[in-house]
């Protein structure tokens, strides 16, 4: 069963047996409605002069904003129906930060586990992909704050194992490969929960995206997905019957834009994220995909 989540459209609210944190009620009913919106956010946004002033010679010649993501994430980043349009909050983040800056966004669809090395590697110049700060990360990367995700548990709809955050103990539970969850809050979880009573570990499924990992749960190949909340309430409710969000979320974070560690092009993107959250464009970016409440005030620098 392959999950295809950008070409379903539901008819009404369904109830998930979730909450996912601040904002959960508002993702769901975004979901529930079919809210996927194709239409570019920045039309009529204005450069912003202070932030433009700071993008380093070399990107300014070239005209574009070379940006990282892997559109397989809804509603955070993902494909339209035409299997084309990017769309999600980070496509309107992104296009909100090229036309700050007064640069043409190109945005390269590729990995997750890819975006770091291609970061390295000056193939792009920064992603906008949900990515947690952690202290491995922020040894080879600039990290700038832009809203408040989490990381929660979907099971089987009804949850037929009865199963719970804390007993997940022997269970194989899918994570995207390279994501937090799988590098960290999988490992502390099981360690916490499982190892430090006795008890088997849990048993990590490393996929290539969340998408993966659905399509394995919706045949019971494993017991459960381990990924962002707001992009499991959207499964879960894109699905009527199929999913089911454990509550509570396992871990609530803020999250950050990436580029390649002291990058020149850091100061500018700053400077327009916080040209974004300042501006009205910012609560209709986080509203338009259910995520009121997950907002920031400061696009602050993410420290080790």
């Amino acid at each position: 069963m392959r999950i295809t989540w950008a070409a379903v459209a539901v008819a009404a609210a369904v109830l998930v047996t979730a909450c996912g944190g601040t904002g959960s009620q508002d993702t769901r009913a975004a979901a529930a409605e079919g809210g996927i919106h194709t239409d570019d956010i920045s039309q009529g946004v204005e450069a912003d002069p202070a932030a433009a002033k700071l993008v380093p010679a070399e990107v300014r010649s070239s005209g574009k904003l070379v940006v990282a993501m892997d559109l397989s994430s809804p509603p955070t980043t993902f494909l339209a129906p035409d299997n084309k349009t990017a769309v999600g909050f980070n496509p309107d983040m992104a296009r909100l930060i090229a036309k700050k800056l007064d640069l043409q966004l190109d945005i390269k669809n590729v990995k997750f586990d890819t975006i770091i090395p291609g970061l390295e590697g000056h193939r792009y110049d920064l992603t906008v992909s949900t990515m947690t700060p952690t202290k491995e990360r922020l040894k080879v990367l600039d990290m700038i704050k832009y809203f408040k995700n989490g990381s929660s548990i979907v099971v089987p709809f009804g949850n037929p194992k009865k199963l719970a955050v804390d007993t997940l103990c022997g269970r194989n539970i899918g994570v995207q490969s390279g994501s937090v969850q799988e590098l960290i809050r999988l490992p502390k979880l099981s360690k916490e929960s499982c190892e430090a009573k006795g008890e088997p570990a849990i048993k990590g499924v490393s996929l290539p995206s969340v998408q993966d990992g659905l399509t394995q749960l919706a045949s019971q190949r494993i017991d459960g997905v381990f990924y962002d909340t707001t992009s499991l309430i959207w499964a879960a409710t894109q699905q009527p019957r199929t999913f089911e969000v454990l509550e509570p979320p396992a871990a609530s974070s803020e999250v950050a834009v990436a580029l390649g560690k002291g990058s020149e092009l850091t100061p500018a993107v700053q400077a327009a994220i916080q040209s974004i959250i300042d501006s009205p464009k910012y609560d209709e970016a986080l509203g338009r995909w259910g995520f009121q409440g997950r907002g920031l005030d400061k696009a602050t620098i993410a420290e080790s």
